[in-house]
């Protein structure tokens, strides 16, 4: 977690502590298809609004000084939902990387896409590495899209890339998973969001977020803006994270 200090400006020129800012945010991007709905709208229209949603909070998460956001566009049980549901959302993304794709570039945002890319289209393929790689040296933020991503398959994942290459069980430990994670070039997240009401983590980060604190808001997605990531950032700020230690001055019985 980074932090900054800077001058109170006061008589005295006492120096202040700026809140606490997490390098890493998660965000499961829940309530396009409520959204729709509630304006009698298909939910495709919601999806839409989502993805403009997502284009603004990266800025602004940018601008607050985060350096790493992971969204979760499609988990792999997505494909469960309808056939009409889950085909529009492919072609979404190609729709939103031709539209947005050279503003993101331009405001020095650095795209991975993390997830199973075995069962998309060679197009859409086509389109994330393109993405990847015009993006692949801006520093401003890094912005991973979770795409037919789950935390159950990110475990399995680097097990099966263990045995494939033949390591020792003794040398398997917590830091080489972790160097074989999808997420491995991002530190771990600092604060877990969720919008839409629900208060679970879907198989998101699972390996990631032992530690992550978690912040859950009835606030739907595509309406998911400033204000309401200002708050996320503030309750964020006001943990007291302590990796499993105790706080300082606490009395430890016995």
């Amino acid at each position: 977690m980074s932090e900054t200090s800077h001058a109170a400006g006061s008589s005295a020129g006492a120096a202040a502590e700026a809140p606490a800012v997490p390098r890493h945010v998660a965000l499961v991007m829940d309530g396009n298809g409520r959204w729709a709905r509630k304006r009698f709208m298909p939910r495709f229209f919601g999806h839409k609004q989502g993805v403009d949603a997502l284009v603004r909070a990266v800025n602004v998460f940018a601008d607050r000084g985060v350096e790493y956001l992971t969204v979760f566009a499609f988990s792999s049980e997505n494909w469960k939902r309808p056939t009409e549901e889950v085909s529009g959302l492919m072609s979404l993304v190609l729709v939103a990387v031709s539209k947005y794709l050279t503003k993101m570039a331009g405001d020095g945002v650095r795209i991975r896409i993390v997830g199973d890319r075995s069962a998309v289209s060679d197009k859409l393929r086509q389109a994330w590495e393109h993405a990847e790689k015009l993006t692949q040296d801006n520093r401003r933020i890094t912005l991973a899209v979770a795409f037919n991503y789950g935390g159950r398959w990110d475990v399995v994942q680097a097990c099966r890339r263990a045995i494939e290459q033949g390591v020792p069980a003794e040398q398997i430990d917590e830091q080489w998973l972790s160097r074989n994670m999808a997420l491995s070039f991002a530190p771990d997240p600092d604060l877990f969001i969720r919008t839409g009401g629900e208060m679970r983590i879907s198989n998101f980060v699972l390996w990631q977020a032992a530690y992550s604190e978690l912040f859950f808001t009835e606030c739907l997605w595509p309406d998911f803006g400033e204000a309401e990531i200002d708050a996320a950032l503030a309750a964020f700020a006001a943990r007291d994270r302590r990796f499993g230690g105790i706080a300082p001055n606490t009395v430890v019985a016995g």
